[in-house]
C-alpha cells in the first residue's frame, strides 16, 4: 500500500510535532532538531516500545489495539473529538477509489430554507452550498447554490475581507472538514478539492498538515459587511437527518439588538421586487 494511504502515520507525525516537551514534563536539554516530541518520547509516555511506535508511524502495523491508541492519544494530549478520529483511522475499510453519491437536499429541508425569515443555507460534507435563501446571499454573495465554502474562504479576497476573524475561522473550518470526511479520502471530489486548495493556498496547506479535528461548531460569527458595517450573529449548525453529514446553517441576531436591526435591513434589501409589490398590494385598501 502506498505511503499516501498511511493516514495513521501521517496523523501521528503531525500531532506529536505540535506537543511541546515541557507540556508533558520532559525537560529540554540542548538543541532539538525537530519540533514537538520525539518518537521514543511518545512511546515512553504511552507505555509501548519505541520500535512498535515506529512501526505504527511507518504504516508497518495498521491494526493497533484500542488500548494502545488511547494511550497514544493521552500521550499526545488529544481531546475527545480528536481521539475518536484517531480510533477511526485504525478501523478496517476498503481502500478503493469511488465516487460518493450525489448530495441531494431533502425536499422538506429545501422548502424550509426557502421560507425561513433568517439567512439559511445547506452545506454538504465537502462544504458545497446545496441550498440557500436570498437572505444568505445578502450576508455574502458567495452563499449561493454551487459555491464551496472552502474555496471561497481560502481563495476569494472578497470573502476574506468579509470575515474579520479569518484566521480563527479558517482553523475551525479545516478541523470541521477533516472530521466530516474522516478517513474516506478515496472520493475523486475530495482529492480534487484538497489538491486544488493545497496548491493555491499556503494557509490551507499549513492547516491541513496539522491534522486538527473538531466538530462543525455553532457560535458567534462576525461579518464586516460593506452595507451595514460590523454585524454579529449567532450561527447554528444542525445535522440534516437521513443524510451523510449534510448541515443546515442559520444566522440570527439577538432580539432587539442593533445587529437584529442590521439583519432586518439586509433582509429588506434582499426582498424580491415582486414580493415587495405583493406586500404593497395587500396593504393598500381598495377604493
Amino acid at each position: 500500500m502506498s505511503d499516501d494511504k498511511n493516514l495513521l502515520g501521517h496523523f501521528l507525525r503531525a500531532r506529536r510535532a505540535l506537543v511541546a516537551p515541557e507540556r508533558v514534563g520532559i525537560p529540554v536539554q540542548g538543541v532539538r532538531r525537530v519540533p514537538g516530541l520525539r518518537r521514543e518520547e511518545v512511546a515512553m509516555l504511552a507505555g509501548i516500545s519505541a520500535d512498535y511506535y515506529l512501526r505504527l508511524e511507518q504504516g508497518r502495523d495498521r491494526k493497533p489495539s484500542t488500548q494502545v491508541l488511547e494511550s497514544i492519544a493521552q500521550a499526545l494530549q488529544l481531546d475527545e473529538e480528536t481521539t475518536a478520529y484517531l480510533l477511526g483511522l485504525a478501523t478496517d475499510r476498503p481502500h478503493r477509489r469511488r465516487r460518493a453519491p450525489r448530495e441531494t437536499v431533502p425536499s422538506g429541508i429545501a422548502k424550509l430554507v426557502a421560507t425561513l425569515p433568517i439567512p439559511a443555507f445547506v452545506e454538504g460534507r465537502y462544504l458545497d452550498i446545496l441550498a440557500a435563501n436570498p437572505l444568505a446571499a445578502a450576508i455574502s454573495p458567495r452563499l449561493v447554490v454551487g459555491a464551496n465554502r472552502l474555496r471561497d474562504v481560502f481563495l476569494d479576497p472578497g470573502e476574506q475581507a468579509l470575515i474579520p476573524d479569518w484566521e480563527l475561522a479558517t482553523k475551525g473550518l479545516i478541523a470541521g472538514f477533516r472530521q466530516s470526511v474522516g478517513s474516506d479520502i478515496d472520493d475523486p471530489r475530495f482529492i480534487e478539492l484538497v489538491g486544488e486548495l493545497s496548491l493555491a493556498s499556503p494557509r490551507f496547506r499549513r492547516l491541513w498538515a496539522r491534522h486538527d479535528v473538531g466538530p462543525m461548531q455553532a457560535g458567534l460569527m462576525r461579518f464586516d459587511h460593506p452595507q451595514v458595517g460590523m454585524l454579529v450573529v449567532n450561527r447554528e449548525k444542525l445535522l440534516v437527518t437521513g443524510t451523510e453529514g449534510m448541515m443546515l446553517v442559520m444566522y440570527h441576531a439577538d432580539a432587539g439588538s442593533e445587529d437584529a436591526e442590521k439583519l432586518a435591513l439586509l433582509a429588506s434589501a434582499a426582498l424580491p421586487p415582486a414580493a415587495d409589490a405583493d406586500t404593497r398590494a395587500v396593504r393598500t385598501p381598495k377604493a
